[in-house]
């Protein structure tokens, strides 16, 4: 199994509230977001972790360095990382598309916060309907609503999904931002970045339209660290799943 964090956003509404560090090396608990996403795909069977960081932000290189020479708490790390410049998370998915064709990967952005044993859950899902050749890909998704945009999943009786909306709040489900998916996925992808597409949800639609068949996985509470609120609310979620 594939990894692949995108952490290559500018970070400037954490900015302009006060929190001056790279994203990804904010702490959640003590640890960095950046960190807890390595160690969490690490022991949920990574044979690779791929990351995606802004070119500029030269200590995040530096800490990306020190895991792949050191790993984390002792533990070898099978790390890559990419320095890109790119205006959205799909065009640093495409930047990295290369090193995921040749396996089954999970993609995430590095401010995705979430319970760490219903993530492993999520991934014995994401196999089992790999395996069984039940579907192309599992996206996680979650009941709790905490986005600015949250792009609405609706689902049929087995939890297949059935489209990606961006208005209609009687779906039960909003994406969880967490996308595991097959490599049969990146010429879409690819497509839709010939035809100018930008938005990740743009993708997902894509896939529909070209006969991909996806499940729906509930992760349950999610949070993404867009705002210094959003901190306290995921460090607050965390202690409570202990």
């Amino acid at each position: 199994m594939r990894y692949a964090i995108i952490a290559a956003g500018e970070g400037s509404r954490l900015s302009q509230e006060g929190v001056k560090m790279p994203k990804p090396l904010v702490r959640i608990n003590g640890e960095r977001l950046m960190d807890r996403l390595i160690r969490v795909f690490a022991e949920n069977e990574a044979d690779s972790i791929i990351v995606a960081y802004r070119k500029s932000m030269t200590d995040v290189a530096e800490h990306l360095e020190n895991i792949k020479r050191n790993g984390i708490g002792g533990k070898h790390i099978p790390l890559e990382y990419v320095g890109v410049d790119t205006p959205s998370s799909m065009h640093s998915f495409f930047a990295i598309s290369d090193k995921l064709e040749d396996s089954e990967f999970c993609l995430t952005t590095v401010d995705t916060v979430f319970d760490e044993h219903a993530f492993k859950d999520y991934i014995r899902h994401f196999n089992s309907v790999i395996k069984e050749h039940a579907a192309d890909g599992a996206m996680a998704v979650t009941g709790y609503i905490d986005d600015e945009k949250p792009l609405y999943v609706s689902t049929d009786a087995d939890m297949g999904i059935t489209a990606f909306l961006d208005d209609n709040k009687e779906c039960k489900y909003v994406s969880a931002g967490i996308y595991g998916l097959t490599p049969r996925t990146i010429n879409i992808l690819r497509n839709c970045m010939a035809n100018g597409e930008s938005r990740m949800r743009n993708f997902q639609r894509a896939l529909l339209r070209n006969g991909m068949r996806l499940k729906a996985v509930d992760i349950g509470k999610t949070f993404d660290i867009d705002h210094a609120s959003d901190i306290m609310k995921a460090e607050h979620f965390l202690h409570q799943e202990i």
